[in-house]
Parts: C-alpha cells; sequence; structure tokens
C-alpha cells in the first residue's frame, strides 16, 4: 500500500466503530509478537490535559539521551501525526508499510473466523510495532478514549499517570463521575506507581484501586506541586516541590501558556523523577531543557500573523473550557476577544458557552470536519444569548477570514472547539503566514 491506499484502509475499518474491549488488539499483538514488550513505557490518561503531559514526558526523554517513541491522539491533519519517534513524525511510506505488514495478520484473523480489529486499535498496534522496529529505550503510550477498555491497556508501564477526572465520554465509561474514574483508574497496574491531579470522588476510587494494586500514588497538591513563578513572552517560569523529595523548589521555565499547564508540568515533572530511579540519564537540568522547548500544537498556542495576535486552543470540553477561559482572563484580561468557535453536537455545547464567552465578546461560528459537527445555525442561537454580535459561516476558511476581519489586529482572536476544527485552522493559518510555525 502506499499512504493513500493505507488512508483507505483505515477509513473501511470505520464500519466497526469504537467497540472498547481488549480481545482483538491482544489476538493482533500476540500475531506480532508482543511488540508492546519490546521497550518500557509511561502511560498517560485523563479528561484533560494527557497530551501535554504526554509531550512534556516524551520531551524530557528525548532531551536525556533516551531513543523514545511517543503515540498521541487525535491527530490535527495527519495521522502521521499521532506516531513519533525521537520528536519526528513517522513517514507517510513508513506509515504504510508498516500497516501493509500488519493488515496480512488482521486478513488471518479475519479468516480465522475472529472479529476484525477497530480502527483505533489497528492504529495502536501500528504505533507498538513501528516503535519495536525503530528499537526504542521508552514510548510515552495516551490513552485513546478512557483507560480500562482503551486498547492501549495492554501494556504494564514503569509509571502510570491520570492527569484529571471530569465527565466526558461517560456515555462509554458507566455513565456517571464514578463511572469515568473507573476507566481511567483501570490503567493502574500491580505494583506499578501512579501519578494524578485528580480530586474528590475521582481520587477516592484512584486510591482505592492502587491500594488493591499495591502501587504507591503521588498526589498533585498533597505530594508535589508546582507554582506560577512569573510570565514572558512564550514562557512560563515555575517552581517544582515535593515533599517526599525534600524542601527544595526547583525552578524551571516551561515553553507552554496557559493556567493549567503548570499542574500539567507538575504531574509530569514527578512522574520523571519516578523514571529517573529507573534511568538515571534523567536530570533536573533535562527536564528544564525539555519543558523550555515543549510545544503541543493547539493548546493555548499563541500565534502572531502581523500585528493580529490569535490563540489556537482545541478546547472541547467544559473543563478544558474553563482551562482556556482562566487562561485568556490570565495573560489578556483588558482585551477584546474574537472567538471562532466549531463545536460537535454530542458536546455540553450550553455549559461550554455559558463558561467561555462574555457579553462583549464577538463570534463567529463554523463547521467543525466531523458526522458529529453541530449546526451552525443552532450554535449561532446558543451564542447569541451570550453576545451582542454572533455570525455563522459554514465554511472553515471563509469563516477564518471574517474572523481575521472583524479581530482586525486590534482585538485578540480566539480560534477553539473540537479539535477537527482547529486543527484545520492552524494549518489554514499557518499557509496564509507561509507556512511560519
Amino acid at each position: 500500500m502506499n499512504y493513500q491506499e493505507s488512508l483507505a484502509y483505515l477509513e473501511s475499518l470505520n464500519i466497526f466503530g469504537i467497540k472498547l474491549g481488549l480481545e482483538r488488539i491482544q489476538k493482533l499483538l500476540a500475531r506480532l509478537e508482543l511488540p508492546q514488550e519490546r521497550y518500557r513505557t509511561i502511560h498517560v490518561t485523563g479528561t484533560n490535559g494527557k497530551g501535554s503531559v504526554s509531550a512534556m514526558l516524551a520531551g524530557i526523554l528525548r532531551h536525556s539521551g533516551i531513543h523514545t517513541g511517543f503515540y498521541s491522539s487525535p491527530h490535527l491533519v495527519s495521522y502521521t501525526e499521532r506516531i513519533r519517534v525521537d520528536g519526528q513524525a513517522i513517514s507517510e511510506q513508513e506509515f504504510a508499510d508498516c500497516l501493509s505488514s500488519i493488515k496480512v495478520y488482521i486478513d488471518q484473523m479475519v479468516a480465522d473466523g475472529e472479529e476484525c480489529p477497530t480502527q483505533f486499535e489497528v492504529l495502536t498496534a501500528l504505533a507498538f510495532f513501528y516503535f519495536a522496529i525503530k528499537h526504542v529505550e521508552y514510548a510515552v503510550i495516551e490513552v485513546g478514549l478512557g483507560g480500562l477498555l482503551d486498547s492501549t491497556n495492554v501494556i504494564v508501564p514503569e509509571v502510570s499517570i491520570i492527569t484529571n477526572v471530569t465527565l466526558e465520554h461517560a456515555d462509554r465509561c458507566g455513565g456517571t463521575l464514578e463511572g469515568v474514574a473507573h476507566h481511567k483508574a483501570g490503567i493502574i497496574k500491580d505494583d506499578v506507581p501512579v501519578v494524578t491531579a485528580a480530586q474528590g470522588v475521582a481520587l477516592d476510587i484512584i486510591r482505592q484501586q492502587a491500594e488493591e494494586k499495591n502501587a504507591d500514588i503521588f498526589v498533585a497538591g498533597e505530594d508535589f506541586s508546582a507554582e506560577f513563578i512569573s510570565c514572558e513572552s512564550n514562557f512560563q517560569r515555575l517552581e517544582f516541590s515535593s515533599g517526599l523529595l525534600g524542601a527544595v523548589k526547583e525552578p524551571y521555565t516551561l515553553h507552554l501558556l496557559g493556567k493549567h499547564q503548570i499542574e500539567n508540568a507538575a504531574v509530569a515533572v514527578m512522574a520523571a523523577k519516578l523514571i529517573h530511579n529507573l534511568d538515571d540519564r534523567i536530570t533536573n537540568k533535562t527536564i528544564d531543557d525539555a519543558l523550555s522547548l515543549v510545544s503541543w500544537p493547539a493548546r493555548f498556542e499563541r500565534v502572531e500573523m502581523g500585528r493580529q495576535k490569535i490563540i489556537i486552543d482545541g478546547a472541547h470540553n467544559p473543563a478544558g473550557m474553563v482551562a482556556l477561559r482562566e487562561s485568556l482572563d490570565l495573560y489578556y484580561p483588558a482585551e477584546e476577544r474574537v472567538l471562532l468557535l466549531g463545536i460537535l453536537k454530542d458536546k455540553d455545547i450550553d455549559t461550554m458557552l455559558d463558561i467561555l464567552l462574555r457579553p462583549n465578546d464577538t463570534v463567529v461560528v463554523t463547521v467543525p470536519h466531523s458526522d458529529r459537527a453541530s449546526d451552525p445555525q443552532l450554535l449561532a442561537g446558543k451564542v447569541a444569548a451570550h453576545v451582542q454580535h454572533v455570525e455563522a459561516i459554514a465554511d472553515n476558511d471563509e469563516a477564518m477570514n471574517r474572523a481575521l476581519e472583524l479581530a482586525n489586529g486590534e482585538k485578540l482572536l480566539v480560534m477553539a472547539g473540537s479539535l477537527y476544527l482547529v486543527g484545520e485552522l492552524r494549518k489554514m493559518l499557518l499557509d496564509k503566514k507561509g507556512g511560519e510555525a
């Protein structure tokens, strides 16, 4: 297969939808001779922040001279973004070649009367297989959905990370916050330490699971923390401390903006400290080097186009909107804002708009590239209850041009909502800038 053929094959697997469970992925990986057991792993789940924490940890490992794989989801533009080795995305040809190899075993499974793996299961197997043939030492593995029954949950990691737990994907994870927490806690393995920033009932459930698995647990705000010190340009200064590691406060520079990224950085640093016990190549200097260079596109990402300031953020649930609103109020408290929004119809739209919008905001709504996209006129009607000016433009390019026109270099432009949308908007924006990152 070439890359376009591989995409067509993946699309054909969509007919199987999302089917939680580990039996299919386990059978496929067994036929591939268990590639996920040929390197050490770090497993990361959580409602929000898991991508940022994963990116920080992959950077810390890489800057420590460790040959590192990184599997994440979803992608912004290309499937190749999901699978990286030492910071470089898998090439389109490597992607197609690996998928061709794996398809042979999938065809065998089906011929033997076994159930065909889903698209995400095949992508996960592809990542595990690629990391094995590239001989990585560690791989940071981000959960796709939930944890307990997610196809990534076939690994036994060195550290399990649960960033936080809020009510998302409840329909597939038990219907309640407690149900979601049980699914997140499902990544906890026997005797494997856990780092978490969960709170309340969710934390209680995670603690209970950790105790049952004899897993040490490290909790943000209790066992470790980070404090915001200052912000300059695209950098934040923070101080990390842990009573378990002594009273010393360690300063770090973080190349990710957003109030929430301070807590995410604390989680990543705590996990890195635990991995240091296994690999002393990880030091305070390599941690700082990595954090000062880390990037994670479309997560409170600041882009400038001439005199126009733009924030791109994939906030796609209420917790994400809280983080976005707090960061906007922290860094741009007095600036007027134009928002370009697209939200999926199965999200809690009313709550998200309540959190994000101010009465003097100007809003343009558009349509994410997804069958789950909300109707722009319906979304505009909901937005109109919060602001004085809203426009609905279905075409993404036209919507972005209109938002830029309304902002006019004088107001802050915020592109937010579904990652299906902001990934495409980000690509169009950078193309307008001439491909500058």
